[in-house]
């Protein structure tokens, strides 16, 4: 069950979020114009979003963050959908099968 701390916690990610240009970041790959299969992490919007959800995800993997709080505030699902495409294939470029896992993690718990 979340707690107070928690959501401090929270409203302190969504403002280092917010802080590192995040809405900017969804807005672009929310457009029409973006195609999440030639996305690449070479787009700086493209890895501040899976920086931002790495984050998040390591967070409540690791216990520090409430999961369900954050998936409640959250579609990590959707964001995943949009950027992971990039994710894997960076991950196949490095033979580093470990990147951008926790955000895939929410983001499954998510579906």
């Amino acid at each position: 069950m979340p707690n107070q701390a928690d959501g401090a916690l929270l409203v302190q990610v969504a403002q280092w979020g917010s802080t590192m240009g995040i809405e900017e970041a969804q807005q672009a790959i929310w457009s029409d114009d973006f195609d999440p299969e030639t996305a690449s992490t070479d787009d700086v919007l493209v890895s501040r979003v899976l920086n931002w959800g790495e984050t998040i995800g390591t967070l409540t993997k690791n216990g520090l963050l409430d999961t369900d709080l954050v998936l409640d505030w959250l579609w990590m699902a959707g964001l995943w959908s949009r950027v992971g495409p990039a994710a894997k294939k960076l991950r196949e470029e490095h033979g580093v099968p470990e990147l951008y896992e926790n955000f895939e993690a929410l983001a499954t718990r998510q579906v």
